[in-house]
């Protein structure tokens, strides 16, 4: 549908600034969007994976991509983002927003309300102000924001009420800027995924007393029986984009089918082993 003839590059010359863009997820939707001919700028707070990540894919191509160090909980950092991309590009035609944190898994009794401040700041307020100051550039491209959630946004955690409250706020809030935004042929969409391979579960595997355990359990959560991949996240983020131009408040689940059919649920039987 937007594919270029005889090429077959989907967002060419598209600008697309993606959040926590250097490892996991956002890694993932900074390598599909440059080898479908965009112009990322993508950001994080640490330097160095994000400086690697920008020399590879400069070096590949087609498209092209900056990495910008940016703290998401500053206000600031977020509008310099903004301004770097618009100074560098002259436009906006995709924001993608992605960073955020998961904390350990936490009984309600353990979190404090500063926690749960911090982590909304981080989770669901930096995606307000991304918006916020990237949709006047947005409006004038007939653009699209792509805020990406959690399946435990739409079905819950253990132990992870802060977590699965930002979540669920990014789909909420997806809702309602769609609405806003259509006046100006903004599109807004929204991704869940649910478990997605990445440095985070590879620690956790790592790290797990039974690793080959932890791992099966992890594939096996997915009626396919395996986690999805990075490229396929890229993917699915490139489609809403790209293609997906008659969607606007969708939140797109990509989770294996996860979240289908029965399973053992009981809390009250493994209560002593839901936090540790």
């Amino acid at each position: 549908m937007a594919s270029d003839a005889g090429v077959g590059l989907r967002y060419k010359d598209k600008v697309v600034i993606v959040t926590g863009g250097s490892k996991g997820i956002g890694e993932g939707v900074v390598r599909v969007f440059v080898k479908h001919g965009s112009k990322v700028v993508f950001c994080a707070r640490g330097m160095d994976s994000g400086k690697d990540l920008e020399e590879e894919l400069r070096k590949s191509g087609p498209g092209e991509c900056m990495f910008v160090t940016c703290d998401v909980t500053r206000e600031d950092d977020i509008k310099r983002l903004i301004d770097v991309t618009v100074e560098k590009y002259g436009r906006i035609d995709c924001l993608v927003n992605n960073a955020g944190q998961h904390p350990p898994f936490q009984s309600i009794d353990d979190v404090s309300a500063q926690d749960f401040r911090d982590l909304l700041n981080m989770n669901l307020v930096s995606y307000f102000l991304a918006a916020k100051y990237a949709l006047p550039y947005l409006r004038k491209t007939e653009g699209n924001i792509i805020n990406m959630s959690s399946l435990v946004g739409m079905i819950g955690q253990n132990g992870a009420v802060p977590y699965v409250s930002t979540k669920g706020g990014i789909i909420a809030m997806t809702k309602a800027m769609a609405v806003d935004e259509s006046k100006h042929n903004v599109r807004v969409n929204c991704i869940s995924p649910g478990n997605v391979w990445t440095p985070m579960w590879e620690e956790q595997v790592k790290n797990a007393s039974d690793p080959e355990a932890m791992l099966r359990g992890g594939n096996d959560a997915q009626l396919i029986g395996r986690m999805g991949t990075l490229e396929e996240s890229g993917n699915a983020t490139l489609y809403l984009a790209a293609e997906a131009t008659f969607c606007t408040g969708i939140n797109l689940v990509l989770s294996g089918g996860a979240e289908l059919n029965y399973a053992c649920k009981n809390q009250r039987k493994s209560r002593s082993s839901i936090y540790e």
